[in-house]
């Protein structure tokens, strides 16, 4: 093991020690699981003493482990020679960065981030990627005067923060993470709730963002340059959005009139558009795919144009008679079909439940990642028209749109 890298546990062993232990990240994964984007490491209480929590971030999930501190420098020893490329130790008595490379090692330290430690207790609150006490979630009715959730706006406020944990981990596992300026356009803005949301998030210092940096980062902090537009067709609510943004100095930030299929984004590097109906799905995703955009993320709403053209197979005809079941099978084939046809396009996609369906029955979300290699356009292609072929649909718009 490089000499760096035992001076890091070495670091975070003494740190145990003597109760100076903070927490510690490991981040910028290489390794053979694309999923994992990060391991956070912190101090629990147990009935069997004091353990490291080890989290696990994946794309779509989190995991958990405990160890003990006698297993904890076998363990961190372990994960360091998996994959990730960078781990950042947190004590009151200092900071220490560790930058892995392919032949070499360096060890950076630096002044502690903070000098006191956190509380130990298993059950500590879930992180919020959102201030509940932001300005415009008390302008848009979410939050009370005093920064509380009001009771009635909870499940809205769960979508909302899920939502940008999802956006800063697909960022996080992007190109997008070192640049110093995003253009990002949301189509079908509506009231706002998750346009305002990512602007506070993303302009705000990387430090704030809980993200992995250098020392020197640390102590000056740069605030990414952030232009985003909403996109909305209702007048009165780009009046209010527009409104809401000036008075909160979000500079960078714009609401305007306009619909998904005629306005144009220009070049863009994130394409948002949550709950556009049907086919406007469709026309959002093909904006996202003309402007080259670095992550698309959809949340499909309504499945109109293919559950009208489902031919039900033989086998099928008896389930399919059910109108829930087709309704259920238009949306697997319509959502289906938009990822293999984004992946014709060179993007690599995920399709997972937003936020459990007690919140919100609009739950499914369509994430896609411009890659930078090829894809297997032929075989694709033939994997649509089986599809279409085998429940008689004859024109998918995405498609359409694609070939125009």
């Amino acid at each position: 093991m490089d000499e760096h890298v035992e001076k890091f546990i070495a670091e975070a062993e003494k740190g145990l020690a003597d109760d100076t232990f903070v927490k510690l990240i490991l981040s910028n994964y290489k390794g053979t699981d694309r999923s994992l984007q990060k391991i956070s490491v912190r101090i629990i209480e147990t009935k069997k003493g004091k353990h490291l929590m080890f989290q696990s971030r994946f794309d779509t999930r989190d995991t958990v482990k405990n160890f003990s501190i006698a297993e904890a420098a076998n363990e961190l020893r372990r994960r360091l020679s998996s994959g990730f490329r960078n781990a950042h130790l947190f004590t009151t008595g200092g900071d220490f960065q560790l930058d892995i490379g392919k032949r070499n090692s360096r060890l950076t330290t630096g002044k502690p981030t903070t000098k006191a430690r956190p509380a130990t207790t298993h059950d500590r609150a879930k992180r919020s990627f959102v201030d509940p006490n932001a300005f415009y979630l008390k302008a848009l009715g979410i939050a009370t005067d005093k920064g509380e959730i009001k009771p009635s706006q909870r499940d809205k406020w769960r979508q909302i923060n899920k939502f940008i944990e999802i956006l800063a981990g697909l960022i996080e596992q992007s190109e997008l993470k070192d640049k110093k300026a995003l253009k990002i356009v949301d189509m079908g803005s509506g009231k706002g709730y998750l346009t305002f949301a990512a602007f506070d998030y993303l302009q705000k210092p990387a430090r704030e963002q809980g993200r992995n940096m250098n020392v020197e980062s640390e102590q000056q902090p740069v605030r990414p340059r952030i232009q985003m537009t909403g996109v909305e067709q209702r007048p009165e609510l780009i009046a209010l959005c527009n409104d809401i943004a000036k008075a909160g100095n979000f500079d960078g930030l714009k609401f305007v009139h306009g619909t998904i299929a005629d306005f144009d984004p220009g070049e863009i590097d994130i394409l948002i558009a949550l709950h556009a109906c049907d086919t406007a799905t469709d026309d959002a995703l093909y904006k996202g795919i003309v402007a080259n955009a670095s992550i698309i993320i959809a949340a499909p709403c309504c499945h109109k144009e293919i559950r009208k053209q489902i031919k039900p197979p033989e086998m099928l005809a008896g389930i399919l008679k059910h109108g829930i079941m087709l309704e259920r099978t238009a949306e697997t084939i319509t959502d289906g079909l938009r990822s293999l046809l984004l992946e014709r396009e060179g993007y690599k996609t995920k399709l997972f439940e937003f936020i459990a369906t007690e919140h919100t029955p609009k739950n499914n979300m369509l994430v896609a990642t411009l890659q930078t290699r090829h894809s297997n356009v032929d075989k694709i292609d033939m994997q649509i028209a089986e599809v279409k072929n085998i429940f008689g649909i004859a024109r998918q718009y995405l498609e359409e749109l694609l070939k125009s």
